[in-house]
């Protein structure tokens, strides 16, 4: 997940059960925030991080806390066409990681899933208990 509220903004998109009413405490309304989040599927427990924007380097800082938080972990990464997702920038990172390593060892793999932002709204996470 990721999302980007700027001042101003009313209603902007973000992952969550449609049945739950999601808050975002917002930490300086004068300056752009982008936000990073994760879903680890296992525990059920989701991951969030804050940034000053979205972007490549902000990106990889993410991933980074995602291998703090799960050391030793292959992580799949399902994300959507962001630009920066697809950065030179962020192949450069994943190739750094799993150099040598065949694909069923890779320490990330990222998945790209093609969704309009229209559609946003009506996505939601399957029930998870």
């Amino acid at each position: 997940m990721n999302a980007t509220y700027s001042l101003g903004d009313i209603i902007g998109y973000i992952w969550g059960k449609m049945s739950e009413r999601i808050s975002i405490p917002v930490v300086n309304a004068r300056d752009k925030q982008a936000y990073f989040g994760a879903l680890d599927y296992k525990t059920k427990e989701f991951l969030t991080h804050t940034a000053n924007k979205g972007n490549s380097e902000n990106t990889i800082v993410f991933l980074e806390y995602l291998r703090s938080q799960r050391p030793g972990a292959k992580l799949l990464i399902i994300w959507d066409g962001a630009s920066y997702h697809r950065s030179q920038q962020i192949k450069d990172y994943l190739d750094s990681l799993n150099t040598n390593l065949d694909k069923e060892e890779w320490l990330i793999t990222c998945v790209r899933v093609a969704f309009r932002r229209k559609d946003l709204p009506r996505m939601h996470l399957n029930k998870i208990q």
